[in-house]
């Protein structure tokens, strides 16, 4: 299901962004509307969910189980309440549409990668291990895509500082001593 929040003329490139609900998913989504807004593109965030991830309907109600439908609905409520106030203060001029895609979020990037000219996601979402430099389903995308995928990268913090100490302490394939 997809929803459009503003409505442009802009014909430009297709940018899908990917949003977990988290902070670095928000800087990504920052980036897009600026990239957008710049090359007059249009954007479509994207959420993958499953039944245990999704919001609780707001029909479902002791011993009724509601339909896929209203599951999907709950989370696109969700997705639209994460990005208001980010869509709302960069988002000026630039078509955004939202899309709730169940199944694993990589799968529903990939997927939409087929049809877009740039997909945008942060580094990190809000599983797995902190102190990856690289989230899973980023890591998807970049090997994966249909697409030229862009990562963006949050605040620089103590992990990231970490991070980069160690990726300068490992050679290069050109500075390893030949055998």
């Amino acid at each position: 299901m997809s929803e459009t929040a503003q409505q442009t003329s802009a014909t430009g490139p297709r940018i899908v962004v990917g949003n977990d609900g988290s902070e670095p998913a928000l800087h990504a989504l920052e980036w897009a509307l600026d990239h957008a807004r710049a090359v007059g593109g249009t954007i479509t965030i994207v959420r993958g969910w499953t039944f245990s991830t999704a919001p609780r309907p707001k029909s479902q109600t002791f011993g009724y189980v509601p339909p896929r439908a209203d599951f999907e609905e709950a989370v696109l409520d969700d997705l639209r309440a994460d990005v208001a106030g980010t869509v709302a203060t960069r988002g000026e001029g630039v078509a955004v549409d939202y899309s709730a895609y169940c199944g694993p979020a990589g799968t529903a990037l990939l997927e939409a990668s087929a049809e877009a000219d740039l997909v945008v996601v942060s580094s990190r979402g809000r599983g797995g291990f902190r102190g990856l430099t690289l989230g899973s389903t980023t890591d998807q995308l970049v090997r994966h895509a249909s697409c030229p995928v862009v990562v963006v990268r949050g605040a620089r913090t103590s992990e990231t500082e970490r991070t980069r100490t160690l990726d300068a302490a490992v050679p290069t394939a050109d500075e390893q001593p030949s055998a």
